[in-house]
């Protein structure tokens, strides 16, 4: 993947939350209990929420400038987890093990291009999207292990 600009990766990006709403969103359609389609809704509305931060910093140097980053932690659950594909009547520690897959590819993607590049303000774009998925990541896994501390009870 070669991108030409900071606003070429940021294009790139928001088209890929833009995706992931959509993925969320049909999900929420298909979901036949209200607690999956809350669940899916919330998961499309981090995802917009993406899309805004990424829209606001596009053409916006002092936007990236002035991004702070904070140490996000990792939980590690979903690299033990292999990928899989949503199907109708999915039980919900399945459907988290999808979402979080989806985020640690994200992540993955983005860290990858980050060392891919030379370029300063580049590099700081891609680790703004680390930081951004890498938050949903953790919130996703956190979610899970909530869920299966709840099952033990």
């Amino acid at each position: 993947m070669e991108f030409g600009s900071v606003d070429e990766i940021l294009n790139f990006a928001i088209d890929r939350e833009k995706e992931a709403v959509d993925f969320y969103l049909s999900l929420a359609k298909e979901a036949t209990r209200a607690s999956l389609k809350e669940t899916f809704e919330r998961f499309a509305k981090e995802e917009e929420n993406h899309v805004i931060l990424l829209s606001n910093i596009a053409g916006n140097k002092e936007k990236i400038d002035s991004y702070e980053f904070k140490k996000i932690a990792d939980l590690k659950i979903s690299d033990y987890m292999v990928e899989i594909e949503y199907k109708e009547g999915m039980p919900m520690p399945e459907i988290l093990k999808l979402a979080m897959k989806r985020e640690e590819k994200a992540v993955k993607l983005y860290s990858t291009l980050a060392d891919k590049t030379d370029n300063e303000d580049v590099k700081k774009v891609f680790m703004i999207l680390v930081q951004e998925e890498s938050k949903h990541k953790l919130a996703l896994e956190s979610i899970y292990d909530d869920y299966l501390a709840d099952q033990d009870n």
